[in-house]
């Protein structure tokens, strides 16, 4: 069954009204005729499952014929510090950290990162924007991770909004502790993640970071690409939180 993200306000009184660009994929793309049922999220954590009942390019409608809660939201909220890079490859991560369950990512200027300019990631909002909601609607999530707007290294790593978070900053000269022994030492439900970028975190910005409150932590004895180390360490954190655990009871946070 097709699914689709729409704003909460657009379900109202069992009716959905889905709005043009959701409609004209329904409608030039899917084909999708009145009478077929697909599923609507609002992102809040909740799916409808509706029957349509006028499919147009413009605005198609439905009603709602069953509602309930979706099961598959990990119950870790995951913050990742994602340093930035070429569009490709931070598009490829934007992707995945979603299909794994990330709830916020945060674009970080450091000083070794690719791109230096915080206009040329508001122009590519929109973009990004789309492409976590078409990987949540893929991997049967209920809510789209929040794409915060980017800001420098040294804001990043203060964000009020990850203070009493577990913080982890991965580092390829952490020799002492693993990432897998530091999430076995904490409880939180809240993890941050810092990743930085090809180049790695200058020594000012790892001493920084532990300042604030970060912990090194290392991903074992190989060194790993930009992009690998966020998805594993994404992966890692959900795993040791057993997020990834069948049938585990798992509600939105």
């Amino acid at each position: 069954m097709h699914r689709f993200f729409v704003q909460p306000a657009s379900i109202a009184n069992d009716q959905v009204t889905f709005p043009p660009e959701i409609s004209r994929q329904m409608n030039l793309v899917l084909r999708l005729k009145p009478g077929a049922t697909v599923t609507a999220l609002d992102g809040l954590g909740n799916e409808h499952t509706v029957e349509l009942r006028e499919v147009n390019s413009e605005n198609s409608t439905g009603f709602v014929v069953k509602s309930g809660i979706v099961s598959t939201e990990p119950k870790t909220h995951l913050t990742i510090l994602l340093c930035l890079t070429q569009r490709e490859k931070f598009e490829w991560i934007l992707q995945k950290c979603t299909e794994i369950g990330v709830s916020v990512i945060v674009p970080v200027i450091s000083s070794r990162s690719l791109v230096q300019s915080s206009r040329d990631v508001e122009s590519k909002s929109e973009r990004w924007q789309r492409i976590l909601r078409e990987a949540a609607e893929q991997s049967h999530r209920g809510r789209v991770p929040e794409l915060k707007a980017s800001m420098k290294f040294n804001e990043s790593i203060h964000l009020d909004e990850i203070s009493t978070n577990m913080r982890l900053i991965p580092w390829e000269d952490e020799k002492t502790v693993g990432i897998r022994e530091a999430l076995q030492e904490g409880t939180t439900s809240e993890v941050t993640l810092l990743i930085g970028p090809e180049g790695g975190f200058s020594m000012d910005e790892v001493s920084a970071a532990q300042k604030a409150g970060f912990l090194p932590v290392s991903l074992g004895p190989r060194i790993l690409r930009m992009e690998t180390a966020a998805v594993t360490a994404a992966a890692i954190v959900m795993y040791q939180r057993g997020d990834m655990d069948m049938g585990s009871d798992q509600t939105p946070g």
